[in-house]
């Protein structure tokens, strides 16, 4: 997704940040653990991608979610960018100072999961998309990376340290999108460390609380205030 920053008028502006979202995608899922995580109050706006809202696609210049409308105004439509956005006003668990590394390495590792594992996994996946493809070596491309993932957290628990960062949660629900492709055969494989970490998120009090369902969001509709719920204990 593209970053754009403008100032709009939404047509039905609210007094918080408005987060316009999609439960089951990915990147919704990291925009929303880090707001969770430093306890910011947003709106959050359910979007259906086959029926998209008239006041999303007036506001999200990708016309993808996660859109996230400031205060201000401001449109930020990366979710990258949303988790920094977040996490730069308030950041409780320390997710952006890593024990062991430092935001650039962060960042590098983030852009490895973000490009070419997503490009293989979105071939896995989706391999009816890509006919000239072969899913199997897909498939093998991108387990290349998680087992470089396994081979981080045999040294530590999470990916930079003994406590959780910016990295973790960012990489962790394309884990999941990758492993809920065939459960069977990610369970069989060869990374117990990784395979540790995501059923500890699957889980998680943190996990279960951005994946409550709300009705599909229509201007004038009650707002569904959600994030002031704060940071929560470490994961196991």
């Amino acid at each position: 997704m593209t970053a754009g920053k403008a100032m709009v008028d939404t047509g039905a502006m609210s007094a918080l940040p408005v987060l316009y979202s999609f439960r089951r995608c990915p990147y919704a899922m990291r925009a929303r653990l880090a707001v969770l995580s430093s306890g910011t109050a947003v709106e959050l706006r359910e979007i259906v991608l086959r029926d998209k809202a008239p006041e999303f696609l007036a506001v999200s210049p990708s016309a993808t979610v996660p859109c996230l409308v400031t205060g201000e105004g401001d449109v930020i439509d990366e979710s990258l960018d949303i988790m920094l956005w977040a996490l730069r006003r308030h950041d409780p668990e320390g997710w952006l100072a890593p024990e062991a590394a430092s935001m650039e390495d962060m960042l590098a590792l983030i852009a490895e999961i973000d490009g070419p594992f997503k490009r293989h996994l979105d071939r896995y996946k989706y391999d009816n998309r890509y006919p000239d493809t072969d899913r199997e070596q897909e498939r093998a491309a991108a387990a290349g990376y998680l087992t470089g993932l396994n081979d981080r957290l045999i040294r530590t628990p999470w990916l930079f340290g003994t406590r959780a960062s910016l990295a973790d949660y960012a990489v962790l629900p394309f884990v999941r999108q990758f492993a809920n492709t065939d459960r069977a055969w990610f369970e069989a494989q060869a990374w117990p460390h990784l395979l540790h970490r995501l059923q500890a998120f699957e889980t998680s009090d943190r996990f279960a609380a951005i994946m409550t369902k709300y009705e599909k969001w229509q201007s004038g509709v009650e707002l569904m205030q959600f994030g002031e719920e704060g940071c929560f204990g470490a994961d196991r």
